[in-house]
């Protein structure tokens, strides 16, 4: 069994390019699938029945005395990485049936996206600058007078600059939401990853995973309507190029000139680092250190709950709602498949049933 896992995880590397945390995570499923099947006495994979596959999808729910219950995403998670050890196995000849086959993974409950308003995301993205201690506006941590409540984002953002249906930068005034002076290195950091985030509508591990070459802030990918674009790496290893609005390329641009020098000059050992995101010893910014951010920010804007996903589902929902078109939105977002892509759509149309009950006058008997 332990032989047959390796090779699997060998194989979703070399062959699939899955990403190094999706890796840990099928890591972690597997092993735990193994010492299950262990303990009832089934070492080998070829040994392995339907029975079993299906008493360790019923453990996971319930849960033991070492391990909680799992949620129906988590543990379908579970199982999609054991079918596909054991296709992998009957496939490579380590077994002569596939047990898993019958065995589906539980449907999670239906939740629609979450997604903050556009206000929100203005006083959020300001917060990240420490322009904000709190919902009330008050002043800032950078030594300026503070804000009135909205912070300097006092115009309509488009998606964080994105084009709402593919067409031209934001079309704010560049003076609001510009970068204040005196703002520390981390703050400067922290605005360019948020706008970033909802500029492009980036998965968190697509933003910390930039590298330098990554950006083409003025460069050869320009055009006339796209001034900046950035290049994410997605599931799967899939690139796309997806537009930076003025924004996000004006606080990308402040962040590179005037903090990240400084941040890279903490590395004490080996090359500079080649990503966007520096911390503060001058190596990569993780996913922990990303959320850390984003919680802060969250924290002083009066926000809660907030993920980096949160940003993302706003910047596909705002999209929509300004009449993008799903396939569009799609491409962006760089999912597989538009039926991904359409839940946004349910979002926008509980939006217009909410507007017509409470505006038409014969809407409600």
């Amino acid at each position: 069994m332990a032989g047959a896992i390796r090779r699997y995880l060998d194989h979703l590397t070399v062959e699939r390019g899955l990403a190094p945390h999706t890796l840990e995570a099928y890591q972690r499923d597997l092993q735990r699938y193994a010492a299950t099947l262990a303990a009832g006495g089934r070492a080998d994979i070829g040994s392995v029945t339907t029975q079993d596959v299906a008493d360790y999808l019923a453990g996971l729910r319930e849960g033991d005395a070492d391990h909680p219950p799992l949620a129906a995403s988590s543990a379908g998670r579970a199982v999609v990485a054991v079918r596909g050890l054991h296709v992998f196995a009957l496939a490579e000849g380590l077994a002569e049936t596939d047990p898993a086959r019958l065995v589906r993974p539980p449907a999670p409950p239906r939740r629609l996206p979450r997604a903050i308003s556009i206000p929100d995301v203005e006083r959020l993205l300001e917060a990240a600058g420490g322009g904000l201690a709190g919902p009330g506006g008050t002043n800032g941590t950078d030594g300026t007078n503070g804000t009135d409540g909205d912070g300097a984002a006092t115009g309509t953002r488009s998606a964080g600059g994105v084009p709402a249906a593919g067409g031209g930068p934001d079309p704010r005034p560049a003076a609001a939401g510009a970068v204040r002076a005196g703002e520390s290195p981390a703050a400067l950091r922290d605005r360019a990853l948020l706008e970033l985030l909802y500029g492009t509508g980036a998965r968190i591990s697509e933003a910390v995973g930039l590298d330098i070459d990554d950006l083409d802030l003025a460069g050869e990918w320009r055009t006339a309507t796209v001034p900046a674009t950035v290049r994410l790496a997605g599931k799967g290893g899939k690139q796309r190029i997806v537009p930076v609005g003025s924004y996000a390329r004006q606080a990308l641009e402040a962040y590179l000139i005037r903090a990240r020098p400084s941040l890279a000059r903490a590395a004490r050992h080996g090359p500079p680092s080649h990503a966007v995101f520096l911390n503060a010893r001058g190596g990569r910014l993780t996913r922990q250190g990303a959320w850390g951010a984003l919680h802060a920010a969250a924290a002083r804007a009066g926000l809660p709950a907030v993920s980096p996903h949160t940003l993302r589902h706003s910047f596909a929902t705002h999209l929509l709602d300004g009449g993008a078109d799903v396939r569009v939105v799609q491409e962006l977002l760089g999912h597989a498949s538009v039926t991904t892509t359409q839940v946004y759509t349910l979002v926008t149309v509980d939006k217009l049933r909410e507007v017509y009950a409470a505006s038409h006058p014969r809407a409600l008997g």
